[in-house]
């Protein structure tokens, strides 16, 4: 009896070794798999979604697990990622200089993506992978029906022909520093044959209706695609500061998985103006889900 006694409480004490160690053991594998675990977020338009997506897609095929956290406010997105809710998201060159940063607009985009980078990496341990050829800034397009008219293809010959042209404004446009004040300043003045205030949301149909010849866009904007009725008009004096999508991505997130600038790196080597135009018509004129536009195109890059 005190021999399986003493068996009994030995078998206890071994036990009561090995368990905590197994503990261990789970505790450490669970640590391991946080350092895989990532959250992306996007803002809330068309274009950040499907990017963002995108990423998500890419990191998931590269063994990591993706909490996604989608159309947040672009007025917040920049929070979210400083305090540590977001990880990951696709920010563009022109806002982190201008918006979050408040610097004075540059017009090469290698500049711009530098001063971003070494800025966010000192002032909010953030950094900037590398940038898509991808540009969504400001733009001005012309009717198809006016360009081949006039042969215009450039904003010189925009202001060379503008008292032949009826321009659809917003209204701010004309006031603002990046609008007609400032094109003026660079390309001279723009003596319209018309100008009137539209709402943004009809300057496609106002234009395709011959109601008007040219008017504001950004450049990735859906119905660019429709190349038979628009014309992206170069920005050839270099007016506006670039706007290049780029992942960027907290350092302790980056540190600790540094395949994540390879995973990202991949996709943004992807993206060029006119595909980012092509994915944003998918869904805002075919009508297809973002996931699914993500997807496909993934699928294709992989």
């Amino acid at each position: 009896m005190k021999k399986f006694m003493k068996k009994l409480i030995t078998s206890a004490v071994v036990i009561g070794m090995v368990l905590p160690l197994a503990a261990c053991g789970k505790s450490g594998a669970s640590s391991s798999d946080a350092s895989k675990s990532v959250i992306v977020g996007s803002k809330d338009f068309t274009e950040n979604e499907i990017v963002a997506e995108i990423y998500a897609l890419a990191l998931e095929d590269a063994g990591f697990k993706v909490e996604r956290k989608m159309n947040i406010a672009g007025s917040v997105v920049h929070t979210s990622i400083t305090s540590a809710e977001i990880d990951i998201y696709p920010e563009y060159t022109g806002t982190g200089l201008i918006s979050i940063l408040g610097k004075e607009a540059m017009t090469d985009q290698q500049e711009v993506y530098e001063t971003v980078k070494e800025a966010y990496n000192k002032e909010f341990n953030i950094t900037w992978l590398d940038y898509a050829e991808a540009n969504d800034g400001q733009g001005l397009f012309i009717s198809r029906r006016a360009s081949d008219k006039y042969g215009i293809t450039n904003i010189s010959q925009l202001q060379e022909n503008a008292d032949q042209l009826r321009f659809c404004s917003q209204g701010e446009f004309d006031e603002r520093e990046d609008g007609i004040p400032g094109l003026e300043k660079l390309y001279g003045p723009f003596k319209w044959k018309s100008s009137k205030i539209y709402d943004n949301g009809l300057k496609w149909e106002v234009v395709d209706n011959d109601e008007a010849d040219a008017a504001p866009a950004y450049t990735t904007e859906a119905r660019l695609t429709e190349t038979d009725k628009f014309v992206l008009l170069e920005d050839d004096k270099h007016m506006w500061p670039p706007y290049n999508l780029a992942p960027i991505v907290r350092n302790e997130v980056l540190d600790a998985n540094p395949e994540i600038a390879d995973v990202l790196n991949k996709v943004s080597a992807a993206l060029d103006t006119e595909t980012i135009t092509q994915l944003n018509a998918k869904v805002d004129i075919e009508g297809k889900e973002y996931e699914d536009v993500a997807a496909e195109f993934y699928d294709s890059i992989k």
